[in-house]
C-alpha cells in the first residue's frame, strides 16, 4: 500500500481494458460512459480496446470514436479464433499495460456490453489504497430483466454477508456484494504481472484469477461503491457466461438451480476465520482438530505462506461430509435460519 494514499491517487495512470468480439451495436454505449467518467485530480485515463476477431463494424466505430474521445484510445486487434474469454481479456490487459509506466499504475477491466457509473474511477482507485485487487459490483440493467437471476444473486449476496460476519477482514469494503466478474475488476500493474494474468479459460477466468490472488495472500476487496452496469442479453460471446446462464434460466427455471449447502460453506468460513487467528498465534493445534488435518501438514503449509490470508485460503479443505448440493429454495431456508441464529448470538 502506498505510504501517501492521496499522492497515489493524484499521480496514477489508469488503463481501462476491454475485450470485444463483434460488439458494434454496444460499443457506442460504452464509449459514452467512458467519456462521462469523473477522473481523479491529476490522473490520466486510457481506453484500451482489444478487438478479438471482429468481423462486424467494431473497428470502424472504434476508429471514429478515437478521433473525438475525451481520453486516449488504444485499439489492438487479433484474427478470428475460437472464443476464449481468458485469452481475450489477458490480451486486453497487456494492451493496457503497454500504456502504463509505473508499477503502481492501475489496470481496470470491463466488458464491451457494459457501462460504468460516472464515479467508477474514484471509487475503484480509492479502494486500491486499501486492497490489492478490487472486484466491483455488476448490475444487470436495461432490457432483459430476470427475476429468477435476481433471486439467485440476492441469495449469494446474503451468503457473502454471512461470510464476512463470520470471517471479517480489515480490507473489506463497508458495503459489499458477491460478484467476481471481469466486467468490473481492477488492480495495480505489478499485481497483475505477479499473478501471471487471466488464465486461458473459455469462461470463469475472472473467478480463477481472484482465487489465485487470495491464495497468494493478496487483499481482495468486493466494493459495492464501484459500479458497472451490464447487459441482460441472452446471447453472449463467452461460453458459460452470464448470457448463457440467463438463457438456461429462461428455459429451465430456477427450480433447476443447485447450490452448495449453506451449512457446508459456513463450516469453511469458520475454518477460514480460525486459520487466520492460529497463523498469527503460531499455535496450529486447535485448527488441526477443527479441520481434521495433521499438525505437521499445517506447519508445512504455514511455512510457505506470506500471511494469514494465504494460509486460510490454502489450508482449509472441503467439509468432512463433502460440499453438498441442494436446491436454491432449500438453501434460502437454511441460510435464513443460520443468519438469524448468528445475529442473535452476536447480539447476546
Amino acid at each position: 500500500m502506498s505510504a501517501d494514499a492521496g499522492a497515489f491517487r493524484s499521480a496514477v495512470a489508469i488503463a481501462i481494458c476491454v475485450p470485444a468480439r463483434d460488439e458494434a451495436a454496444r460499443l457506442p454505449r460504452l464509449f459514452e460512459a467512458v467519456d462521462r467518467l469523473q477522473v481523479p485530480a491529476g490522473a490520466s485515463v486510457s481506453l484500451c480496446l482489444l478487438l478479438d476477431g471482429c468481423i462486424d463494424g467494431s473497428a470502424a466505430i472504434a476508429a471514429a470514436y478515437a478521433r473525438r474521445a475525451r481520453h486516449g484510445v488504444h485499439v489492438g486487434a487479433v484474427e478470428h479464433s475460437a472464443a476464449n474469454a481468458g485469452v481475450a481479456r489477458h490480451r486486453a490487459m497487456l494492451l493496457g499495460a503497454e500504456t502504463l509506466s509505473a508499477p503502481g499504475d492501475v489496470l481496470m477491466t470491463t466488458d464491451a456490453d457494459s457501462w460504468p457509473n460516472p464515479a467508477w474511477l474514484h471509487a475503484t482507485v480509492a479502494a486500491l489504497d486499501r486492497a490489492d485487487l478490487v472486484a466491483g459490483d455488476v448490475i444487470r440493467s436495461g432490457a432483459g430483466a430476470h427475476p429468477d437471476q435476481d433471486r439467485i444473486e440476492a441469495y449469494y449476496a446474503r451468503l457473502f454477508s454471512l461470510r464476512r460476519l463470520i470471517d471479517p477482514v480489515e480490507w473489506e469494503a463497508p458495503f459489499t456484494h458477491h460478484h467476481t466478474s471481469g466486467a468490473n475488476m481492477a488492480m495495480r500493474a505489478d499485481t497483475y504481472a505477479a499473478l501471471g494474468g487471466f488464465p486461458a479459460l473459455v469462461s470463469g477466468e475472472d473467478a480463477r484469477l481472484v482465487d489465485e490472488a487470495s491464495r497468494a495472500g493478496l487483499r481482495v476487496r468486493r466494493d459495492a461503491a464501484s459500479v458497472v452496469h451490464t447487459s441482460g442479453r441472452r446471447r453472449g460471446r463467452a461460453l458459460g457466461g452470464l448470457a448463457a446462464t440467463l438463457h438456461a434460466l429462461d428455459h429451465d427455471g430456477v427450480g433447476s438451480v443447485r447450490v452448495a449447502h449453506p451449512a457446508d460453506q459456513l463450516w469453511q468460513y469458520r475454518a477460514h476465520a480460525l486459520a487466520r487467528r492460529v497463523f498469527l498465534q503460531r499455535d496450529l493445534s486447535s485448527l488441526s482438530e477443527a479441520i481434521g488435518l495433521d499438525a505437521d501438514h499445517l506447519v508445512g503449509v504455514a511455512r510457505d505462506c506470506p500471511n494469514a490470508e494465504a494460509f486460510a485460503m490454502r489450508v482449509v479443505p472441503i467439509p468432512p461430509g463433502g460440499m453438498r448440493q441442494v436446491s436454491l429454495a432449500a438453501a434460502e431456508t437454511v441460510l435464513a435460519t443460520l443468519t438469524a441464529s448468528l445475529s442473535s448470538a452476536q447480539a447476546a
